[in-house]
């Protein structure tokens, strides 16, 4: 009889150990769904956030860009442009890209095309030529594809200039002797936030630098 009773005794044991056994498995498995719905989820929510930025940024509309006539002829500028007006258009054809020139380089500025750094030259001066753009599909995101070689062509009020990519870094924001401004060769740097992908700040940069082509 006491056999029989401890034979009951170990059966119900293993009965519980198989129902916590159970129990386990069932929560580890809604564990791991829960994990992996939630992925799925916020994956959709930052790609449709990513597409938010780049539908807001930027689009250019045309009744903000102001209609300009440009000179196709090379010259000296003489009547300089106000702060914040556009005074041409910056083309890379190898990558399909045709954006407005300002001059200044507030995010005022920088949300219907490519500004021009106040502190640096003009196209034609025989100097340092710094702007810069956003790295959304709008305006600079391919710009990290550009080859070495590439032509890049600023269209201005007074004059058409042509400039052949030599180098592109990579640099840190807060690195200023990366952008020199200098007046003893005409070099265009353009640069854009770098990695192109993904949200937040960055303090990065991809910096093109392309000389004057004579």
């Amino acid at each position: 009889m006491q056999k029989q009773n401890n034979n009951i005794a170990i059966a119900k044991k293993w009965q519980t150990i198989e129902a916590t056994i159970i129990d386990v498995i069932v929560a580890f498995i809604i564990v791991i769904a829960i994990i992996f719905t939630t992925k799925i989820i916020f994956g959709k929510q930052i790609k449709k956030a990513i597409e938010v930025v780049d539908m807001i940024s930027i689009k250019t509309d045309s009744s903000v860009v102001p209609e300009i006539k440009f000179d196709t002829e090379k010259s000296t500028i003489t009547n300089y442009p106000e702060y914040g007006s556009r005074y041409g258009n910056i083309k890379i054809e190898s990558l399909d890209i045709n954006l407005p020139l300002y001059y200044g380089d507030k995010l005022s500025i920088l949300k219907n095309g490519v500004g021009q750094s106040s502190g640096s030259y003009f196209p034609g001066e025989g100097g340092s030529i710094i702007c810069m753009g956003h790295n959304t599909k709008a305006f600079l995101y391919k710009l990290p594809q550009i080859k070495k070689g590439a032509i890049i062509e600023v269209e201005t009020t007074y004059g058409t200039f042509k400039y052949k990519v030599d180098n592109t870094k990579i640099v840190n924001m807060y690195n200023v002797d990366e952008l020199p401004i200098q007046k003893y060769e005409e070099v265009l740097m353009l640069y854009t936030c770098y990695p192109v992908n993904g949200l937040g700040h960055k303090t990065d940069r991809f910096v093109v630098y392309a000389k004057k082509v004579e």
